[in-house]
Protein backbone atom coordinates (compact mmCIF):
# COMPACT_ATOMS: atom_id res chain seq x y z
CA UNK A 1 0.00 0.00 0.00
CA UNK A 2 1.54 3.32 -0.73
CA UNK A 3 3.08 5.24 2.11
CA UNK A 4 1.95 8.65 1.90
CA UNK A 5 -0.48 10.14 3.78
CA UNK A 6 -4.05 9.08 3.43
CA UNK A 7 -5.90 10.90 0.97
CA UNK A 8 -9.33 10.44 3.10
CA UNK A 9 -9.40 10.24 6.87
CA UNK A 10 -12.46 10.18 8.83
CA UNK A 11 -11.37 10.19 12.65
CA UNK A 12 -13.64 10.42 15.57
CA UNK A 13 -16.70 11.27 13.38
CA UNK A 14 -20.40 11.57 15.01
CA UNK A 15 -23.43 12.76 13.22
CA UNK A 16 -27.06 13.03 14.23
CA UNK A 17 -29.63 13.56 11.54
CA UNK A 18 -31.50 17.01 12.84
CA UNK A 19 -34.56 15.77 14.32
CA UNK A 20 -33.93 12.04 14.31
CA UNK A 21 -32.85 11.67 17.90
CA UNK A 22 -32.37 8.12 17.65
CA UNK A 23 -30.00 8.10 14.82
CA UNK A 24 -26.39 8.27 14.99
CA UNK A 25 -23.23 8.02 12.96
CA UNK A 26 -20.40 6.72 14.54
CA UNK A 27 -17.24 6.67 12.97
CA UNK A 28 -13.49 5.07 15.10
CA UNK A 29 -11.43 5.68 11.94
CA UNK A 30 -12.08 5.34 8.46
CA UNK A 31 -8.61 5.64 5.97
CA UNK A 32 -7.89 4.99 2.69
CA UNK A 33 -4.31 5.38 0.39
CA UNK A 34 -3.33 7.55 -2.39
CA UNK A 35 -4.67 5.63 -5.37
CA UNK A 36 -6.23 2.83 -4.09
CA UNK A 37 -9.60 1.24 -4.79
CA UNK A 38 -11.85 0.75 -2.25
CA UNK A 39 -15.02 -1.27 -2.24
CA UNK A 40 -17.69 0.14 0.63
CA UNK A 41 -20.29 -2.48 1.20
CA UNK A 42 -23.24 -1.83 3.37
CA UNK A 43 -27.24 -2.71 2.56
CA UNK A 44 -29.86 -0.36 2.12
CA UNK A 45 -30.26 1.44 5.93
CA UNK A 46 -26.75 0.96 6.29
CA UNK A 47 -25.78 4.58 6.82
CA UNK A 48 -23.75 4.87 3.13
CA UNK A 49 -25.27 8.17 2.11
CA UNK A 50 -24.90 9.97 5.24
CA UNK A 51 -20.99 8.70 5.18
CA UNK A 52 -20.61 10.07 1.57
CA UNK A 53 -22.19 13.12 2.50
CA UNK A 54 -19.96 13.97 5.43
CA UNK A 55 -16.95 13.09 2.75
CA UNK A 56 -18.23 15.61 0.03
CA UNK A 57 -19.16 18.09 2.94
CA UNK A 58 -22.49 18.65 2.25
CA UNK A 59 -23.54 17.75 5.67
CA UNK A 60 -21.09 18.33 8.22
CA UNK A 61 -20.20 16.20 11.10
CA UNK A 62 -21.22 17.61 14.99
CA UNK A 63 -17.66 16.26 16.18
CA UNK A 64 -14.23 15.10 14.72
CA UNK A 65 -12.14 15.53 11.41
CA UNK A 66 -12.80 14.55 8.23
CA UNK A 67 -9.97 15.09 5.97
CA UNK A 68 -9.30 15.07 2.05
CA UNK A 69 -6.26 15.54 0.55
CA UNK A 70 -4.65 16.89 3.92
CA UNK A 71 -7.52 19.27 4.90
CA UNK A 72 -10.00 18.88 7.45
CA UNK A 73 -13.29 20.15 5.40
CA UNK A 74 -15.05 20.24 8.96
CA UNK A 75 -13.02 23.28 9.82
CA UNK A 76 -14.34 25.42 6.29
CA UNK A 77 -17.02 27.48 5.88
CA UNK A 78 -20.37 25.88 3.56
CA UNK A 79 -19.12 28.03 0.38
CA UNK A 80 -15.43 27.21 0.83
CA UNK A 81 -16.31 23.50 1.12
CA UNK A 82 -18.37 23.52 -2.32
CA UNK A 83 -15.51 25.34 -3.41
CA UNK A 84 -13.29 22.99 -2.20
CA UNK A 85 -15.60 19.49 -3.39
CA UNK A 86 -15.33 21.02 -6.61
CA UNK A 87 -11.79 21.13 -7.24
CA UNK A 88 -10.89 17.57 -4.92
CA UNK A 89 -13.53 15.23 -5.47
CA UNK A 90 -15.28 13.72 -8.90
CA UNK A 91 -18.43 11.88 -7.91
CA UNK A 92 -20.44 9.28 -9.95
CA UNK A 93 -23.60 9.36 -9.40
CA UNK A 94 -26.07 6.36 -9.20
CA UNK A 95 -28.53 8.56 -11.25
CA UNK A 96 -25.05 9.63 -13.40
CA UNK A 97 -26.89 13.34 -12.48
CA UNK A 98 -26.58 14.00 -16.45
CA UNK A 99 -27.88 16.92 -18.44
CA UNK A 100 -30.24 15.47 -20.41
CA UNK A 101 -30.16 18.00 -23.19
CA UNK A 102 -26.77 19.37 -22.71
CA UNK A 103 -23.86 17.98 -25.09
CA UNK A 104 -22.14 14.58 -24.18
CA UNK A 105 -18.79 17.60 -24.31
CA UNK A 106 -20.60 20.19 -22.51
CA UNK A 107 -21.28 17.47 -19.31
CA UNK A 108 -18.04 16.23 -18.95
CA UNK A 109 -16.78 19.63 -19.53
CA UNK A 110 -19.29 21.30 -16.57
CA UNK A 111 -17.02 20.46 -13.52
CA UNK A 112 -13.97 22.50 -14.70
CA UNK A 113 -16.69 25.69 -14.35
CA UNK A 114 -16.32 25.87 -10.74
CA UNK A 115 -13.07 24.55 -10.04
CA UNK A 116 -10.04 26.27 -11.60
CA UNK A 117 -7.17 24.44 -10.18
CA UNK A 118 -8.97 21.64 -12.16
CA UNK A 119 -9.21 23.56 -15.35
CA UNK A 120 -5.86 24.70 -14.78
CA UNK A 121 -4.43 20.88 -15.06
CA UNK A 122 -6.44 20.24 -18.69
CA UNK A 123 -4.39 22.13 -21.39
CA UNK A 124 -7.02 21.41 -24.08
CA UNK A 125 -10.44 20.56 -22.78
CA UNK A 126 -11.85 19.50 -25.58
CA UNK A 127 -9.36 17.11 -26.60
CA UNK A 128 -8.89 15.91 -23.18
CA UNK A 129 -12.88 14.81 -22.91
CA UNK A 130 -12.67 13.25 -26.64
CA UNK A 131 -9.63 10.88 -24.99
CA UNK A 132 -11.81 10.33 -22.07
CA UNK A 133 -14.63 9.20 -23.98
CA UNK A 134 -12.28 6.86 -26.32
CA UNK A 135 -10.56 5.81 -23.69
CA UNK A 136 -13.86 4.82 -21.94
CA UNK A 137 -15.18 2.93 -24.34
CA UNK A 138 -17.51 5.72 -25.84
CA UNK A 139 -18.41 6.21 -29.73
CA UNK A 140 -16.64 9.21 -32.20
CA UNK A 141 -19.78 10.91 -32.54
CA UNK A 142 -20.87 10.90 -28.35
CA UNK A 143 -19.61 14.51 -27.93
CA UNK A 144 -21.93 16.00 -30.18
CA UNK A 145 -25.21 14.02 -28.60
CA UNK A 146 -27.49 15.21 -26.37
CA UNK A 147 -26.72 13.21 -23.39
CA UNK A 148 -30.11 12.02 -22.58
CA UNK A 149 -30.07 10.25 -26.35
CA UNK A 150 -27.27 7.81 -24.80
CA UNK A 151 -28.06 4.49 -23.56
CA UNK A 152 -27.55 3.40 -19.41
CA UNK A 153 -24.28 2.22 -20.10
CA UNK A 154 -22.91 5.56 -22.27
CA UNK A 155 -24.25 7.88 -20.08
CA UNK A 156 -22.68 5.97 -17.20
CA UNK A 157 -19.78 6.30 -18.92
CA UNK A 158 -19.84 9.86 -19.48
CA UNK A 159 -20.45 10.37 -15.88
CA UNK A 160 -17.35 8.62 -15.36
CA UNK A 161 -15.02 10.90 -17.61
CA UNK A 162 -16.88 14.01 -15.83
CA UNK A 163 -15.36 13.16 -12.67
CA UNK A 164 -12.04 11.88 -13.92
CA UNK A 165 -11.42 15.02 -15.95
CA UNK A 166 -9.12 17.54 -14.44
CA UNK A 167 -7.59 14.43 -12.21
CA UNK A 168 -9.37 15.17 -8.54
CA UNK A 169 -6.89 13.47 -6.08
CA UNK A 170 -10.46 11.28 -5.03
CA UNK A 171 -12.79 9.65 -7.26
CA UNK A 172 -16.60 8.62 -5.35
CA UNK A 173 -18.56 6.75 -6.99
CA UNK A 174 -22.04 5.68 -5.53
CA UNK A 175 -24.00 2.96 -6.21
CA UNK A 176 -22.99 3.24 -10.86
CA UNK A 177 -23.06 -0.14 -11.67
CA UNK A 178 -26.70 -0.93 -9.47
CA UNK A 179 -28.69 -1.06 -13.71
CA UNK A 180 -25.89 -3.04 -15.45
CA UNK A 181 -25.51 -6.41 -15.66
CA UNK A 182 -22.66 -8.73 -15.08
CA UNK A 183 -20.30 -8.34 -17.72
CA UNK A 184 -21.15 -4.73 -17.89
CA UNK A 185 -19.95 -3.84 -14.83
CA UNK A 186 -17.01 -6.12 -15.33
CA UNK A 187 -16.25 -4.11 -18.32
CA UNK A 188 -17.11 -0.95 -17.03
CA UNK A 189 -14.52 -1.26 -13.51
CA UNK A 190 -11.76 -1.78 -15.79
CA UNK A 191 -11.87 0.68 -18.05
CA UNK A 192 -12.64 3.12 -14.41
CA UNK A 193 -9.84 1.87 -12.98
CA UNK A 194 -7.80 2.28 -16.11
CA UNK A 195 -8.20 5.95 -15.92
CA UNK A 196 -8.38 6.44 -12.81
CA UNK A 197 -4.74 5.15 -12.96
CA UNK A 198 -4.12 7.59 -15.62
CA UNK A 199 -4.92 10.36 -13.89
CA UNK A 200 -3.29 9.06 -10.17
CA UNK A 201 -7.23 9.08 -8.56
CA UNK A 202 -7.76 7.17 -6.01
CA UNK A 203 -11.39 5.51 -5.84
CA UNK A 204 -13.88 4.87 -3.56
CA UNK A 205 -17.30 3.32 -4.49
CA UNK A 206 -19.98 2.31 -2.55
CA UNK A 207 -22.18 -0.60 -3.46
CA UNK A 208 -24.36 -3.24 -2.08
CA UNK A 209 -23.45 -5.85 -4.35
CA UNK A 210 -20.66 -7.96 -2.93
CA UNK A 211 -20.12 -9.16 -6.42
CA UNK A 212 -17.88 -6.58 -6.98
CA UNK A 213 -15.34 -7.16 -4.89
CA UNK A 214 -12.73 -8.93 -6.74
CA UNK A 215 -12.29 -6.15 -8.78
CA UNK A 216 -11.10 -4.10 -5.95
CA UNK A 217 -7.71 -3.61 -4.12
CA UNK A 218 -9.77 -3.67 -0.48
CA UNK A 219 -13.64 -4.21 0.49
CA UNK A 220 -14.81 -2.69 3.64
CA UNK A 221 -17.98 -3.54 5.24
CA UNK A 222 -20.09 -0.66 6.33
CA UNK A 223 -20.79 -2.41 9.60
CA UNK A 224 -16.98 -2.25 10.07
CA UNK A 225 -16.92 1.32 9.48
CA UNK A 226 -19.84 2.90 11.71
CA UNK A 227 -21.92 2.19 14.21
CA UNK A 228 -25.55 3.56 13.66
CA UNK A 229 -28.45 3.76 16.04
CA UNK A 230 -30.81 3.87 13.45
CA UNK A 231 -31.52 3.29 9.64
CA UNK A 232 -29.90 6.05 7.73
CA UNK A 233 -29.80 6.25 3.73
Amino acid sequence: MNAAPAILTLSDVKYRWPGRASFALDITEFCVAPQERVLLLGESGSGKSTLLSLICGTITAQSGRVCVAGTDITSLSAGTRDSFRAEQIGLIFQQFNLLPYASVLDNILLPLRFAPQRRARVAAPSETARALCANLGLPDDALTAQAGTLSVGQQQRVAAARALIGAPPLIIADEPTSALDAATQSTFLKLLFEQASTFNSTLLMVSHDARLAEHFDRVVQMSDVVQTGRAAA
